[in-house]
């Protein structure tokens, strides 16, 4: 079901990515894609549709003191795909030296929890670096994996990190959809079943154990609002605490899903 409650056309949805997808590369000139891979299911859908359209897909799994759980899956996708698209490439790329050495030269205070989340964000900024050093040398574009919870919702993402990116195939889908045409294409059961994690800790924290809500109920919550509604009577008291999650990240996050200001000078200022 999409944000409006109908069913999702999954095959159209398919073909239509798929060719906007190639002609968007034909457009730049460019020669195929690089898609960094994380043992998730909107990064396993962005690198099959990527597949999809003949062109060269350069996968790349980057662990930073990664869970075996998510590089496993990574590379039980990447394999697959390998056995499905002939221009299929796939890459480790292993950045936990880089970022020890990092962490050190920063020498932040390890016991502001403000540096936890910095260096968390970190991780994400070192895989952007390393996916378009890999497209440079490629003549290929950097394909967003960001789905249109994260992206537009509550800001999920890292600024400059996993936000940093060429084109976004699946930024228009919530992630509910995602999942259906995730299953569609044939991305596995185990990457389907797992739950969603962003990668950027030590542990399995999911992003509902960072957010507070599960991405159905968020949904739920940026539908409602999208209408204009942020409280009702007839809310159960979850609903009500989602709603109030909801609007917190979209409001502390608008400064990742707005364009970046720019100093406008009038011309009486410039001229002055």
């Amino acid at each position: 079901m999409n944000d409006k409650g109908t069913p999702l056309n999954a095959s159209a949805v398919n073909i239509y990515l798929v060719d906007w997808l190639k002609k968007y590369a034909e457009q730049a000139g460019v020669d195929g894609f690089v898609v960094g891979v994380s043992g998730g299911v909107d990064s396993a859908l962005t690198a099959v549709l990527c597949a999809q359209t003949g062109l060269p897909t350069a996968c790349i799994e980057m662990p930073i003191h990664q869970p075996q759980s998510h590089v496993d899956r990574a590379w039980e996708g990447i394999h697959n795909l390998k056995e499905r698209f002939s221009k299929v490439e796939g890459f480790r790329v292993d950045l936990t030296h880089t970022f020890d050495m990092h962490c050190s030269a920063l020498g932040l205070d390890a016991s502001n929890p403000m540096t936890h989340l910095a260096l968390a964000n970190t991780r994400s900024r070192l895989r952007m670096t390393t996916l378009y050093a890999h497209a440079q040398t490629r003549r290929a574009l950097v394909v967003g994996t960001g789905n249109k919870i994260e992206d537009f919702g509550v800001g999920f993402f890292t600024k400059y990190g996993d936000g940093g990116v060429d084109i976004s195939p699946i930024a228009d889908l919530t992630k509910s959809e995602v999942y259906l045409l995730a299953r569609f294409v044939g991305v596995s059961e185990s990457i389907l079943n797992a739950p969603p994690s962003d990668g950027l800790w030590h542990d399995d924290r999911s992003d509902e154990d960072q957010m507070g809500a599960s991405y159905p109920e968020l949904e739920w919550a940026m539908e409602e609002r999208s209408r204009g509604i942020t409280l009702s009577p007839e809310w159960s008291t979850r609903q009500q605490e989602v709603m109030a999650i909801f609007v917190r990240l979209n409001r502390a996050n608008q400064h990742k899903m707005c364009p970046i200001p720019v100093a406008t000078l009038p011309e009486n200022v410039r001229n002055a």
